[in-house]
């Protein structure tokens, strides 16, 4: 067992038996305006949205968790196997461990449980200075991917005892990887949040969508310096929370996931309504995975599905487009945010 491995499964242990949760979403100081003649029928309201060309039934993803040890193959195939029977989209966890070590693929490969489901790769951004395009590209057809996450975590890195903090020439990379592979590359924070200045620099590396994992859901700088016991108690609270980054990322106009602290439907609701196309949720699944089985996790998916389409009937929204026009009013935070930063809202 290489230390990625043991990297994973001590990430797992920790994520499933510690509190892992940090920072404010700001989803609170976001205010969706009610309509009391939604003028339609809850039944006959549509959930569905595209993402890369395909169909969801749900603007949500299973957003990427783990891979690379055996513990991961369970929960990777038992939740692809929901997305698979919900029509959502999946994420896997970072494939570098596949790729130092090639014997590990089954243990990010679910196209036997979920053949239909949009299915995420994911690497590293510092991983890009080392590994050449055609090896990612490779790592994501073998699991046969229809795109690839690239995480950057910046956050995490200089927490982590293996941490890679050189990210110097990481923009480069990623515009380089870009240029020579043929499937969609996603830019992807993982607990910190993404600028505006940073989603223009993702936009002129060339990626196809922005996923912002905001502050307020798993901090992966917290996993890490739990692991490493490195004091990361100033920077608890570091970041953007996840409803600016929504506003932050979108000047991009590029399509944007929501990630970060969205626990329920309202909240999808709201982060759609704030300009995301898409929502990715990671945590509740694993831990409801772990401790009431596929079954739980099913469940979890219908209460999403129900709260988000009660919030589409009472905005008076007939679908997602419609969702993505409403009135929004923000709260004091949220709305400061908004104009110390000159954001368009």
């Amino acid at each position: 067992m290489n230390l990625t491995e043991i990297r994973k499964i001590e990430h797992l242990n920790i994520c499933l038996n510690q509190e892992v949760q940090a920072g404010d979403t700001l989803f609170d100081d976001v205010h969706l305006v009610h309509q009391s003649l939604p003028e339609t029928d809850l039944e006959e309201i549509s959930t569905s949205c595209e993402f890369l060309g395909r169909k969801l039934e749900l603007p949500l993803m299973i957003a990427a968790i783990t891979g690379g040890c055996e513990e991961a193959r369970q929960i990777n195939e038992a939740l692809a196997g929901v997305a698979e029977r919900k029509g959502l989209a999946f994420g896997v966890g970072s494939q570098r461990a596949m790729i130092e070590k090639p014997e590990l693929t089954p243990t990010f490969s679910v196209r036997s449980v979920a053949p239909s489901t949009v299915l995420l790769g994911n690497i590293g951004i510092t991983a890009l200075k080392q590994v050449s395009p055609d090896r990612v590209a490779q790592a994501v057809e073998a699991i046969g991917a229809d795109g690839l996450c690239v995480h950057i975590n910046p956050g995490q890195e200089i927490f982590q005892n293996e941490g890679d903090d050189d990210f110097a020439g990481c923009a480069d990379a990623l515009a380089g990887l870009c240029t020579a592979v043929g499937f969609p590359v996603i830019g992807k924070e993982v607990g910190n949040g993404i600028s505006r200045q940073a989603a223009e620099l993702l936009k002129k590396a060339g990626v196809a969508a922005i996923d912002v994992g905001g502050l307020g859901g798993t901090s992966w700088t917290l996993i890490d310096s739990i692991r490493s016991g490195k004091d990361s108690s100033r920077f608890r609270q570091w970041g953007i929370p996840t409803a600016a980054s929504i506003l932050e990322a979108r000047s991009a106009e590029l399509p944007v996931i929501a990630t970060g602290g969205l626990r329920n439907g309202l909240h999808m609701a709201k982060a759609i309504s704030l300009g995301a196309d898409l929502c990715g949720i990671a945590l509740p699944f694993l831990r409801i995975l772990s401790k009431d089985g596929v079954q739980g996790v099913e469940n979890y998916v219908d209460a999403l599905e129900q709260d988000f389409r009660h919030a589409l009937f009472l905005t008076g929204c007939k679908n997602v487009a419609e969702l993505r026009k409403v009135s929004v009013i923000l709260g004091p935070r949220l709305k400061e945010w908004v104009i110390q930063r000159k954001l368009d809202r």
